[in-house]
C-alpha cells in the first residue's frame, strides 16, 4: 500500500538518499527534523588536523562525544571513522586546547588545534617514528629549527653547542676540514668508536652529510631504553637528523639565505718577538742573532673569508610536492693553504595516491668537497706551525737568492713557509645518497613501510714535495709524490610494519622491523719518490725511481661487513597519564665470523607517570605537566675488527732462499670463539616538568651506565699462542651523572618572544676491572697518548678503578733563575733538574683532561 508524504518531505527523503543537503523553508522544519530522525546511519567521514602553523598532528585523539568510538591522526595528521550526522566530534591533543565540533551532517572535518602548553604537544623524532613529547617515557632530546645556533656553523654538531644536557660539543682543531667531536655521557668503551650513531632522515651518515642550513630538527636519544631499538649502533646515543621536507600545499617558493664572516687566534701564544730576544741575548743567554726581524706566526697566518649561501626551491600540492636545496661553502683557516669548498645538493620528492593509502617518497644527496692539502694523507699539516712556534725570530725568511732560508743541519728544524709553499696537494671528495620509501595503509591504523638507501662515497687525494722542500735538501728524496683512493659503499634496507588504535581511555601502538646494513671499503695508497723533474708534481708518480727500486710503498685493502637485525617495540598510554614502552632487538654481524656468539639480544623497557594528571594535583592550575620517567636499556658494540673469532695469517716480511727474496707467512691473531658483543646496561630516572603555560620548562635526569665485556688486546705468550695478543671481551666499565635542563620564557607578545635554556650535567667515570681468571694484566694499567716532538712518550695512565683521561708525567712546579725545570715529587719535595732522577716511578697524576661540570 503507498502511503502519499508532503510533497516537501519527498525532496528531504530524496535528498538524504543522493546525499545531497537541502534547505527547507521555515514553515517545513518540523517535517525536516522528523525525515532526519527517521533516516539517520552512521556515516564516514574523514579529515586532517594541524596545528596553528598548517603542520600536520599525528596522535590527535578523535572521539564521537558520549561513545567510545574514535580514531586517531597518522603521521600526517589524517583521520577517518564513522559518526551519526547529529554526533559531536572531540578532538583532543596533549598541549593544545581540545574542540569539540558537530558533525552536521558533513563528511569531511578539518580542524586547527590552537596550542595550550606548546611543549607539551611537540612531535619528537624516535627510533623508527614519532612520539608525542608528553607520551615519552626516555631521556630525548629534541632541538628545533628555530633553537639552532645562529651564525657560521661546520657542521650539524655545532647546531647542537650547549642545547642538550650531557651532549658535549667540541671542535679540537681550526682546521677548515675539521668536523665536530661530539661525546653523550661520558665513555663506555676503550678499543672502539665512541661517536653517537647519526641518522639523516633514518639513513646513517655524518655530521656533515647534510649542510646545516637544510635541517628542519635534531632529536638525541639519550638513555639505553630509547637507543636499544637500533641495538649496537645506539650504543653511544643516537642522533636523528631531520631535513627540511615539503608538506601539503605549497605555492612555488625561492628561498635564500647566507652569510659572510671570519675569524681569528683567540689566544695566541706568547712567543719572543725579535727585539725581546736579542734582549734575552744581551742578558747573557746563549742565543744566535741572525739578523732578521719575523713573526713566524704571522707569516703562515691569514685573514680568512668564510661565506656559505643556501637555496632552496620547494613546491607542489597535497598530492605531490618537492623540495630542491643547493648549499655552497667556502671555508677558509686561520693560516695560509687552509680551505675547504664544499657544494651539496637535495632533491626530495614525495606523492601520495590511493586517497593517501599510498606515499612514496624519493630523495638525493649529493656532496662534492674539495680543499688544499700540505700533508699526506691529510690536510692542513699540524706539523708547520709546531716549526713556526720554534722558529728563531731573528731568523729571516728568505737568502739572498729568493729561496727559503733553512738551517736543516739542526734536529727536525724547519722553515714552516718552505715547508707550505715547496708541496703541492688536494683532496676531493663525493658523497652521493640515493634513497626511496614506499609507505602503505591497507586499512586504518596499520602502516607498513620499505626504506632503501644506497650511499656512494669516492675520494681521491694527491701529495708532492718538490725538490726544494727538506724531504730533498735533508733526506735526498730528490722529489716526493703520493697518491691515494677510498671507496666506500653503505647499502641499507629496512621494512616495517606500525599499528596505532585507541579505544576508550586506552592507546597503544605496536612495530616491527627487520634491517639489513651492508658497507664495503676499498682503498689504494701509493709513494714515489726520486724525480726526474718537478713539474708533475703527483700527476705522473710512475716516473720516480724508488717504486722501481722497490724502496717506495704501494698498498690496497678490501673490506666489508654486514649487520642484521629483528626489531619490535610497544607502547601503552592508558587515561594519558600512565604510559609504557618495551622494545627489543635481535641482532647479528659478520665481524663475528668463527665466534660462538654472533648473535645478541638488546631489551629495553620504560614507563611512564604524569603526575599532573591525578585528581590530588588538579587544583594546581599553574602545572601544565609533572611526568616521572623510569627507564633501563641494553645496548652492545661489536669490535672494528673481522674475523677476530678465528686464527689469521699474514704476509709481514721476507727471507732469502737460494738468492730469491721469499715472503713469509705468519699468524697475526690468535681465534677467540668466545669472543662476543660489549655489553652496555643503563638505567635512567627522569623528571619532566612545565609551569605557568610552558613558560618553565624543562627535565632532570640520573643515569647509571655500565659496560660488560669491555674488549681489549691483551699479552699472551706465544707459544702456546700463535700470536702475542688476544682480543678478549673481560672489562668492566662505569658512567654515572646528573642532566638538569631548563627552558624559560621571560618574555612573551604578540610580535616577540624570549626564549632562554640553561643545562647542566655532570659524568663520574670508572673503568672497574681489566682481568678475569684467564686474562690478566702485569699491571693493573696501561700507558697510552703520545706527546709528539720532542719528548716523544705517552700522556695518559689508565688505571683500573680510577677515572679515565688522567695526564701522567712528571710535575713540573717552577723555574730556577738560570732557567732550569723545578721538579716536585710524589711526596710534595721540590727538586731543581739536576738532582731530579726522571725515573718512571717519579711520574705522577697531574690533572685529568675531562670536565666534572658541564653547562650552557
Amino acid at each position: 500500500m503507498k502511503i502519499p508524504l508532503p510533497h516537501t518531505n519527498n525532496l528531504v527523503l530524496l535528498a538524504s538518499l543522493c546525499g545531497v543537503a537541502v534547505t527547507m523553508p521555515q514553515k517545513n522544519l518540523a517535517a525536516t527534523r522528523i525525515s532526519t530522525s527517521i533516516f539517520q546511519a552512521d556515516g564516514p567521514i574523514k579529515g586532517r588536523v594541524i596545528d596553528n602553523t598548517g603542520a600536520g598532528l599525528p596522535g590527535v585523539n578523535v572521539v564521537v562525544k558520549g561513545t567510545t568510538t574514535g580514531a586517531q591522526t597518522d603521521a600526517d595528521g589524517n583521520y577517518s571513522l564513522t559518526a551519526p550526522d547529529n554526533a559531536v566530534l572531540v578532538f583532543s591533543f596533549v598541549g593544545s586546547t581540545a574542540q569539540e565540533v558537530a558533525v552536521g551532517g558533513r563528511s569531511v572535518i578539518n580542524v586547527t588545534l590552537q596550542p595550550d602548553s606548546k611543549a607539551l604537544g611537540d612531535v619528537v623524532v624516535v627510533g623508527y617514528g614519532t612520539q608525542r613529547r608528553a607520551d615519552l617515557t626516555s631521556s630525548v632530546a629534541s632541538v628545533k629549527e628555530e633553537s639552532f645556533i645562529k651564525g657560521a656553523t661546520k657542521d650539524a654538531g655545532q647546531l647542537l653547542q650547549g642545547k642538550v644536557a650531557g651532549l658535549t660539543v667540541s671542535t679540537p682543531s681550526g682546521d677548515p676540514t675539521a668536523n665536530s667531536q661530539i661525546l653523550l655521557r661520558g665513555t663506555a668503551t676503550l678499543n672502539s668508536s665512541t661517536q653517537p650513531l647519526v641518522l639523516i632522515d633514518g639513513i646513517p651518515g655524518t655530521l656533515n652529510t647534510v649542510a646545516p642550513e637544510d635541517i628542519e630538527s635534531i632529536d638525541v636519544l639519550k638513555d639505553g631504553s630509547a637507543a636499544a631499538i637500533y641495538g649496537t649502533r645506539g650504543t653511544n646515543g643516537v642522533i636523528l637528523i631531520t631535513t627540511r621536507r615539503p608538506k601539503g600545499n605549497i605555492e612555488p617558493t625561492i628561498e635564500y639565505s647566507g652569510y659572510v664572516s671570519t675569524q681569528r687566534i683567540a689566544r695566541r701564544p706568547e712567543m719572543l718577538s725579535a727585539s725581546e730576544y736579542r734582549q734575552q741575548l744581551a742578558g747573557g743567554v746563549a742565543f744566535t742573532d741572525q739578523g732578521s726581524s719575523t713573526d713566524w706566526i704571522k707569516e703562515i697566518s691569514q685573514d680568512p673569508l668564510i661565506h656559505v649561501h643556501n637555496l632552496t626551491f620547494k613546491g607542489g600540492n597535497g598530492q605531490t610536492n618537492y623540495l630542491l636545496n643547493g648549499n655552497y661553502r667556502y671555508l677558509e683557516g686561520i693560516f695560509k693553504k687552509s680551505d675547504n669548498r664544499t657544494f651539496t645538493g637535495r632533491a626530495d620528492i614525495n606523492h601520495a595516491m590511493y586517497d593517501g593509502r599510498v606515499k612514496i617518497n624519493l630523495g638525493i644527496l649529493n656532496t662534492n668537497n674539495r680543499f688544499t692539502t700540505t700533508a699526506d694523507g691529510g690536510s692542513f699539516n699540524g706539523y708547520t706551525y709546531r716549526q713556526a712556534v720554534i722558529r728563531n725570530p731573528t731568523a729571516p725568511v728568505y737568502n739572498a737568492d729568493g729561496t727559503y732560508a733553512q738551517q736543516l743541519s739542526l734536529f727536525n728544524y724547519e722553515n714552516p713557509l718552505s715547508r707550505l709553499y715547496n708541496s703541492d696537494g688536494e683532496n676531493t671528495f663525493q658523497n652521493t645518497r640515493l634513497n626511496g620509501s614506499i609507505v602503505w595503509e591497507p586499512i586504518d591504523n596499520l602502516q607498513l613501510k620499505a626504506l632503501a638507501s644506497n650511499t656512494r662515497y669516492n675520494q681521491i687525494r694527491g701529495y708532492s714535495e718538490n725538490k726544494q722542500h727538506p724531504s730533498t735538501l735533508r733526506d735526498g728524496l730528490n722529489g716526493f709524490a703520493s697518491r691515494g683512493t677510498t671507496q666506500i659503499i653503505d647499502k641499507l634496507a629496512e621494512l616495517t610494519a606500525s599499528y596505532n588504535r585507541s579505544f576508550g581511555e586506552h592507546r597503544f601502538s605496536a612495530l616491527g622491523g627487520y634491517s639489513y646494513q651492508q658497507n664495503t671499503a676499498e682503498n689504494y695508497f701509493m709513494q714515489n719518490w726520486d724525480f726526474p723533474t718537478d713539474l708533475f708534481t703527483y700527476n705522473n708518480i710512475g716516473i720516480g725511481n724508488a717504486l722501481r727500486l722497490g724502496r717506495a710503498p704501494i698498498y690496497s685493502d678490501k673490506t666489508r661487513w654486514n649487520l642484521v637485525g629483528f626489531f619490535g617495540r610497544v607502547t601503552y598510554n592508558y587515561k594519558e597519564k600512565y604510559l609504557l614502552l618495551a622494545s627489543v632487538r635481535r641482532e647479528a654481524s659478520s665481524r663475528f665470523l668463527g665466534a660462538k656468539q654472533p648473535w645478541g639480544t638488546f631489551p629495553a623497557v620504560s614507563v611512564g607517570w604524569r603526575i599532573n594528571q591525578e585528581n590530588f594535583l588538579q587544583g594546581a592550575t599553574f602545572l601544565d605537566d609533572l611526568k616521572l620517567r623510569v627507564g633501563y636499556g641494553v645496548t652492545g658494540t661489536a669490535p672494528d675488527a673481522s674475523f677476530l673469532g678465528v686464527a689469521r695469517l699474514g704476509y709481514t716480511g721476507y727471507f732469502l732462499s737460494n738468492g730469491t727474496w721469499v715472503q713469509t707467512l705468519s699468524p697475526v691473531s690468535n681465534p677467540n670463539p668466545s669472543l662476543r658483543w660489549e655489553e652496555k646496561q643503563e638505567s635512567n630516572v627522569g623528571i619532566d616538568y612545565s609551569v605557568f603555560k610552558g613558560r618553565i620548562s624543562g627535565t632532570v635526569d640520573y643515569y647509571l651506565r655500565r659496560t660488560n665485556g669491555l674488549l681489549y688486546d691483551y699479552q699472551v705468550p706465544s707459544p702456546p699462542n700463535l700470536f702475542t695478543t688476544t682480543t678478549a671481551n673481560v672489562g668492566a666499565m662505569e658512567n654515572k651523572g646528573i642532566e638538569v635542563l631548563v627552558n624559560v620564557v621571560p618574555v612573551q607578545t604578540k610580535n616577540f618572544v624570549w626564549n632562554s635554556s640553561f643545562n647542566f650535567s655532570t659524568n663520574q667515570n670508572k673503568l672497574v676491572s681489566l682481568t678475569n681468571d684467564l686474562y690478566t694484566l702485569t699491571n693493573n694499567f696501561f700507558n697510552t697518548g703520545y706527546t709528539g716532538e720532542p719528548i716523544q712518550t705517552y700522556t695518559h695512565r689508565i688505571e683500573v678503578g680510577k677515572r679515565l683521561g688522567d695526564f701522567y708525567g712528571y710535575k713540573v712546579v717552577d723555574v730556577t733563575d738560570d732557567g732550569q725545570w723545578i721538579y716536585e715529587t710524589k711526596t710534595g719535595e721540590r727538586l731543581p733538574y739536576s738532582q731530579f732522577s726522571h725515573s718512571e716511578d717519579d711520574k705522577q697524576v697531574l690533572g685529568n683532561g675531562l670536565p666534572k661540570y658541564y653547562a650552557g
